[in-house]
């Protein structure tokens, strides 16, 4: 079981910049508010793009009370993603990294990564 949880995923690195989070809210009328560069690299597996920024706002939306953001996801390659958030005043309030080791990317990876956007996301908020 540990050989199969280290070879769906690599590494999930977090980055948190300078300045505190502030509480965040989806702009769901706003296409913008979830942007994904390089969604060519994306497997068919996962559901696209629209699937991988529903999983992102449904984590980020609990751990948010109130401002706006948005969030832009690099599709590095087929097995690694990269995240910023921003504030509405274009602050970044966070970065999260994500590589699958030895597959491409899939529903449930996305889920983990959605999810621990929002968990760094709430611990930034609590601060």
């Amino acid at each position: 079981m540990s050989g199969k949880i280290t070879a769906l995923v690599i590494g999930l690195t977090v980055a948190q910049l300078s300045g505190s989070a502030c509480a965040l809210k989806p702009i769901s009328s706003d296409p913008e508010h979830c942007r994904v560069i390089g969604a060519e690299k994306l497997p068919t597996a996962v559901g696209g793009t629209e699937v991988l920024c529903a999983a992102i706002e449904r984590a980020v939306f609990p751990a948010s009370s109130g401002a706006r953001y948005r969030v832009e996801v690099k599709v590095v390659s087929s097995s690694s993603l990269a995240a910023t958030i921003r504030a509405a005043d274009g602050r970044v309030v966070l970065e999260q990294k994500m590589a699958v080791s030895d597959a491409a990317l899939t529903k449930a990876s996305i889920d983990r990564f959605a999810t621990a956007i929002g968990a760094e996301l709430a611990k930034a908020g609590s601060r």
